[in-house]
């Protein structure tokens, strides 16, 4: 295994050059992100880790707050060259003293580091100080890779910045949003540093083809947490007594109950997605669902509900008669040759066996009246955690606000169309969980078995879930 490679990340206050290192390295809680300067006093080591070994050292070093004075203090030191004036001045009093913040960049950079990451904010104009910087920090005789954070901004002066790294000798460079990364940024940056350090090439190749993996372990353990609660969510079923059900008050509270056990499942996909990610609870919230029709009349969709649902995932008449279909419709008067023309839905109900409709049969004439998730719910459900699942990977970690994600975040036009129809698809192959209450986690009775887990995993397969490297920005 060869030796980490350690990187000095430098730059000016306030550049963004923590953000940078919480997104690299998916470390929510490195550091302090904060719009006030200086926030980082003392340089701190932090470890990229891939398949358990630690890949790569980041050095977040303060920011080089007086750049212009430093230049004309180096100017004034013994030595030959520029990197000799640098040893000179670190070796004196004002290391310790005036210059004692610029001191810790530089030291991180000559003693430790194998190169720089240089972090500027494009917004900012090219100022003397950010020359006089630039100057100091290649004076250091070190590998520098500028990385170009905020390009997308519309205050960004990224063609000045191109400018003036050119006139520095910086000709390579990256352009990297630390709050939402471009796709495949990272894999750029560590391409393009290999450019600059051929001695490390084949390793920066192995950490780029080892993140690459690890991007699609997370999607692919993203889709079978989301297959996961669309299960517990398919076999919910609550029973009401026929008295309760003559009342409206009970009728409607029963009704609430059961929306409120919608929305568990569904806060609790939501935090598991956040820490899939790296993302502490609280960074992301699905917008509220729709409130739940209830489905009095054997489980059947109402088709004004189903019609808009439609219309809200982009699907429209393409939702045939064969979704909104449970194990029921046996006993809705309706012929099993009838039936069948209804699709997968009613031969998975039937698939679970005959107790569940057995004891739905028993209800009815006892006058119980089930309330079950109809498949509009579950479109819905599975196109918000899908979405964001899809923002959570890729959003940078330094992100501050909170992410607010419904299905508006998805994609447009034909790669919309071809989301939907995976997660429609994924919806019709829940069709078994109906006939299985047991499988809803945390429900009274609850057990997961190897039906479960295989239909999880049928589910997951369905959900669109791209590698994190080929999403769309």
């Amino acid at each position: 295994m060869p030796e980490p490679l350690v990187i000095a990340v430098v730059g000016h206050t306030n550049a963004g050059k923590t953000s940078l290192l919480r997104t690299l390295t998916r470390q929510v809680d490195f550091g302090e992100v904060s719009a006030r300067p200086g926030t980082t006093r003392h340089a701190q080591a932090l470890a990229l880790r891939l398949d358990g070994q630690v890949a790569a050292r980041f050095i977040d070093t303060p920011g080089l707050e007086d750049s212009v004075a430093l230049l004309d203090f180096l100017a004034r030191q013994p030595g030959e060259t520029r990197t000799e004036r640098v040893r000179a001045f670190l070796a004196g009093p004002e290391a310790r003293a005036a210059f004692e913040q610029e001191a810790k960049v530089l030291r991180a950079l000559l003693e430790g580091a194998d190169c720089a990451m240089l972090v500027i904010d494009t917004r900012q104009p090219v100022l003397p100080k950010y020359r006089a910087e630039i100057e100091i920090l290649v004076a250091c005789a070190k590998p520098i890779m500028p990385v170009l954070n905020f390009v997308r901004d519309g205050a960004s002066r990224v063609a000045d910045w191109h400018t003036a790294l050119q006139e520095a000798g910086l000709h390579a460079r990256a352009e990297f949003d630390v709050v939402a990364p471009f796709v495949g940024s990272e894999r750029e940056l560590y391409t393009d540093l290999a450019s600059l350090l051929p001695q490390r090439r084949a390793q920066l190749a192995g950490m780029v083809d080892a993140l690459a993996l690890q991007a699609r372990d997370r999607q692919q353990a993203a889709a079978r947490i989301v297959a996961s609660h669309l299960i517990d969510v398919a076999a919910m079923r609550r029973a009401l007594p026929a008295d309760d059900f003559a009342d409206p008050l009970r009728q409607k509270a029963f009704v609430r109950a059961f929306q409120d056990d919608v929305r568990g499942h569904a806060r609790h996909g939501v935090a598991e997605l956040l820490a899939l990610f790296g993302f502490r609870p609280g960074d992301a919230e699905l917008a509220d669902l729709p409130e739940q029709a209830a489905r009095w009349e054997d489980d059947l969709f109402n088709p004004e509900l189903l019609k808009r649902a439609g219309t809200r995932l982009g699907l429209g008449a393409m939702i045939g008669a064969g979704v909104g279909v449970v194990a029921d419709v046996a006993l809705a008067g309706m012929s099993l040759g009838a039936a069948s023309a209804l699709g997968a839905t009613v031969g998975g109900a039937l698939s679970g066996g005959w107790r569940p409709l057995w004891r739905k049969a028993k209800n009815r004439l006892d006058g119980v009246q089930e309330l079950t998730a109809d498949d509009a719910l579950l479109l819905l459900l599975a196109e918000h955690l899908t979405a964001l699942a899809g923002a959570l990977a890729r959003r940078g970690h330094a992100a501050q606000q909170r992410l607010t994600v419904s299905t508006t975040i998805a994609p447009a036009g034909e790669a919309r169309a071809s989301v939907s129809q995976a997660v429609l698809a994924a919806v019709q192959a829940l069709a078994p969980a109906r006939g299985h209450p047991q499988w809803e986690r945390g429900a009274r009775g609850a057990r997961d078995n190897e039906e479960r887990a295989e239909l999880q995993e049928r589910v997951a397969r369905l959900l669109p879930h791209e590698p994190e490297e080929e999403q769309a920005a």
